[in-house]
């Protein structure tokens, strides 16, 4: 029995019933003016670039209301278990059904509606649950295979392989001079699953592979499917010699990004593994010349590009209850699926489309895999949970040479069908009260509570969030260290030092007030400044465009004199990068803070250090007011 998925249906069942007769945090009522409103988790960041604001635009009769969550389904299904509301939209790049099964009850079958009809088939039907049922629409699709530096060929004559044979020669002869032939970052999950699994694409896509992952798609607790004796046996015997043949050794395992990539851009290595969109980056800003090539099969017609979509997107099946809601978001996912709007989603990255209509230019970078593209020859991959950690356990022995091929099919085996979860983690604590992430009167009462901990725990005088800095809701019950580290968004920033109080006003002014040049770093009330000992005011002169009129420190005017000891929490890139909010710090206020930079400590450590002491998310405080414009 798999203990991922343990416990998961009774706190699912409870939490139906619970959200039948109790109103939980996150629902979505009528805004201002009877305006429709929609709550759309966006799993990164990145959709906050070109997407949300076209859709604002595209759309300026919807009152939305955008959440950064988390690149998990675990994320979703302790929301449910927790018994909020699934919000109307829902977003996730790391995705498989066998995932997604538990959240089903809470999604709408989309499989009938227009925008289903877009779609190539044969991408939709990885989606389909055994009663035909669709809940999940895979946005276009990134191209993760091999990365190859042009240049390189060209210098030493070696031509640019067109089947597996030819990649292997091509191998040797740079070996031959001296330069690495094939190498990536080992360490992380993502890449032993795919290149697992982009060297046997094939034997994947065959009828007994499409029909042994739908069989694993659709496993039940009670009967779990593990891997087939024809299809994956075959997958291990071409990874073995696939790790061979492209010289991996022993310590390979422990390869990271930086320790792959710098030999590639030095011209010490020939070919890693990685996506379009960095090669287009690497081609345009630094250099060397970078091409995708595709993963080898005996001929070029069998040669297939792995990809994966930016994110799936499903429906809550309460928007079922609400006709002028359902209708609104039918128009939505239809301009989401454009190819405007798969456009806007990519942001410049380079991505090909799973939808018939929508004709996505190829980047320079895929020139030598446009005989793929137009055969659809795209694999998309395989990514429950427990694949990602099975593959990069079993894939690492394979390389230290612990296992062999048949060893590592019996493993992987073994671990699938008994599959015990590695972050299943114990209590952390017991959080006596709970708190919502909406925006109130005075701000997020959530986010208030998450700086207010960071604060106390770290003793500082004032705290400040920018960017957006809460996922969730904060709950009553028990807490893992995961539970309580989805409270705080990823991949941010943690900085503390000494500033006075006109530093702090200059501060606050860069996360506040719309630039001279118009540039707007809050184009939302739930994305301003989240702040702890310290309180302001702002004037909304517009919607969606604030001023910065009055700030406090723990109820007493701030002194531009007096010195502070601040704790700021965030991401730069969200607020500097023109392809978001275009508001660049000011110069001398960046130097002083970078002094100030917590290296080697991420924000999630922070969190689980402060929840530490705490032991609880503390009380929540009004920091912010929002005064009428005069």
């Amino acid at each position: 029995m798999k203990m991922k998925k343990r416990g998961l249906c009774l706190l699912l069942v409870v939490a139906m019933v619970m959200t039948m007769f109790t109103g939980c945090a996150g629902k979505s009522d009528k805004a201002q003016d009877e305006k429709i409103s929609i709550r759309f988790y966006a799993w990164d960041r990145s959709m906050f670039k070109e997407f949300t604001p076209w859709l604002e635009e595209k759309f300026p009769d919807i009152e939305f209301t955008f959440v950064q969550s988390y690149n998990t389904m675990d994320y979703y299904k302790d929301l449910m278990a927790r018994g909020e509301e699934m919000p109307d939209i829902i977003t996730c790049r790391r995705f498989s059904l066998n995932d997604a099964a538990a959240l089903a009850p809470y999604l709408m079958d989309l499989s009938q509606t227009e925008v289903a009809g877009t779609f190539y088939t044969s991408y939709l039907n990885m989606n389909k649950e055994n009663g035909g049922e669709i809940r999940w629409l895979p946005m276009c699709a990134e191209v993760d295979s091999t990365m190859a530096n042009k240049d390189l060929f060209d210098k030493h004559n070696i031509p640019i392989p067109t089947n597996y044979s030819e990649f292997v020669a091509a191998i040797d002869a740079f070996e031959a001079v001296g330069i690495k032939g094939y190498q990536t970052d080992w360490y992380y999950d993502y890449s032993c699953l795919e290149t697992m699994q982009g060297c046997a694409i094939p034997e994947l896509m065959s009828l007994e592979g499409t029909q042994w992952r739908r069989d694993y798609e659709s496993e039940t607790e009670e009967d779990p499917v593990g891997l087939d004796d024809t299809v994956w046996t075959k997958v291990f015997e071409k990874y073995e010699q696939f790790l061979k043949d492209v010289r991996c050794e022993p310590g390979d395992e422990e390869f990271q990004f930086t320790a792959v990539m710098q030999p590639y851009l030095n011209g010490e290595t020939a070919m890693i593994r990685n996506t379009a969109a960095l090669a287009d980056q690497i081609t345009i800003e630094t250099g060397p010349n970078s091409v995708i090539l595709p993963y080898f099969g005996e001929t070029a017609e069998d040669n297939w590009l792995l990809t994966y979509p930016m994110c799936q997107l499903a429906v809550s099946k309460n928007v079922e209850e609400d006709e002028a809601k359902w209708q609104a978001i039918q128009e939505i996912l239809l301009a989401i699926f454009s190819e405007e709007g798969q456009t806007h989603v990519a942001a410049g990255t380079s991505v090909l489309s799973y939808n018939k209509e929508v004709n996505i230019a190829a980047s320079p970078s895929l020139q030598y895999v446009q005989d793929c593209i137009d055969r659809n020859h795209l694999y998309m991959r395989l990514a429950s949970t427990e694949i990602f950690g099975i593959s990069q356990d079993v894939g690492h022995k394979m390389i230290t040479g612990e296992y062999d091929a048949k060893a590592a099919y019996k493993e992987f085996n073994r671990q699938l069908t008994n599959y015990v979860d590695p972050d299943a983690e114990e209590i952390l604590f017991t959080q006596e009260k709970e708190y919502s992430n909406d925006f109130g009167e005075h701000g997020s009462e959530a986010a208030s509570s998450m700086m207010n901990t960071l604060r106390a725990a770290f003793d500082d005088e004032i705290a400040v969030g920018y960017s957006p800095v809460a996922s969730t809701s904060i709950y009553k019950g028990t807490y893992t260290l995961q539970q309580a580290k989805w409270v705080l968004t990823a991949r941010n920033a943690i900085y503390r030092g000494e500033y006075t109080g006109e530093e702090v006003r200059r501060f606050m002014e860069w996360m506040v007030n719309v630039k001279e040049d118009g540039a707007n770093p809050i184009r939302h009330r739930n994305l301003m400044p989240v702040t702890s000992g310290l309180e302001y005011t702002v004037t909304e002169p517009e919607k969606g465009q604030f001023h910065l009129e009055g700030i406090t420190v723990n109820g007493k005017p701030l002194d531009d004199n007096a010195t502070y000891s601040m704790l700021l929490v965030g991401a730069d890139v969200f607020m500097e990068h023109e392809q978001f909010c275009g508001c660049p710090m000011p110069e001398d206020l960046k130097a002083k803070r970078e002094v100030y930079l917590i290296s080697d400590f991420s924000s999630q450590e922070c969190m689980q250090e402060a929840l530490e002491k705490t032991r609880q998310f503390l009380e929540p405080t009004e920091y912010v007011t929002i005064l009428k414009s005069k």
